[in-house]
């Protein structure tokens, strides 16, 4: 496959370039910096200069032109204020779809957040950034396209144990970047999950049977 990833440069992004081009797949990452780019090379990515705030639906469509999946995994960091937490994890995921729509590519895989809820209360700016990604997720549900949402809980940078919970509902709890990007190279690999919001943490299932189970429980 041909995949694109938007935040080509982001902690999760790196992790899931290097798995998918490890496994065969043609991979672009969708970057801000062009300083970034050498580190996409490094993990196998083609690296794409784009701006995802100031860019237009036909602009991100164009790089999207003959892909056969599409990760949204940007984000605004913790250290933004609230109005890139809307204009990044709300407004970026919601074009990237506009274009996904645009171009034709129907299988699109969102890196969300666990409690991403747009009716979320509080004016501290993890309050914002979870009203973002709720909304996201709602205008993503709302179209024709073959989406997942991922939500994972607490990421962190420990070694990947390969071993999860993946579910609807897990309740919170911490999970390895690395492993976050596993399961996202088998959600890619497994179409059936498309219409799927599920919670991810550390557990005791192998990822590949977690992301089997979770496309057969539905």
């Amino acid at each position: 496959m041909r995949i694109v990833i938007a935040g080509g440069h982001g902690q999760i992004a790196l992790r899931l370039e290097r798995l998918l081009a490890a496994r065969g797949h043609e991979v672009a990452g969708v970057i801000r910096k062009p300083e970034q780019a050498d580190d996409l090379r490094a993990a196998g990515a083609e690296p794409v200069v784009l701006d995802l705030e100031s860019t237009s639906v036909d602009g991100v469509a164009a790089v999207l032109a003959g892909a056969d999946a599409l990760v949204f995994a940007a984000g605004a960091g913790g250290s933004s204020g609230a109005e890139r937490k809307d204009t990044v994890d709300r407004g970026a995921a919601v074009l990237f779809a506009d274009a996904a729509e645009r171009a034709g590519v129907r299988r699109y895989v969102v890196v969300s957040s666990m409690g991403a809820d747009p009716n979320r209360e509080g004016d501290e700016v993890f309050d914002v950034y979870l009203r973002a990604k709720g909304a996201a997720d709602v205008d993503i549900r709302s179209r024709a396209l073959d989406w997942t949402i991922l939500r994972p809980g607490s990421l962190t940078n420990d070694a990947g144990t390969g071993l999860v919970n993946l579910a609807e509902s897990t309740g919170h709890g911490p999970v390895p970047r690395d492993d976050v990007a596993a399961v996202l190279a088998e959600l890619l690999e497994t179409p059936s999950t498309a219409g799927l919001t599920l919670e991810l943490i550390s557990g005791t299932v192998p990822v590949a049977d977690a992301v089997r189970n979770a496309a057969t429980d539905r």
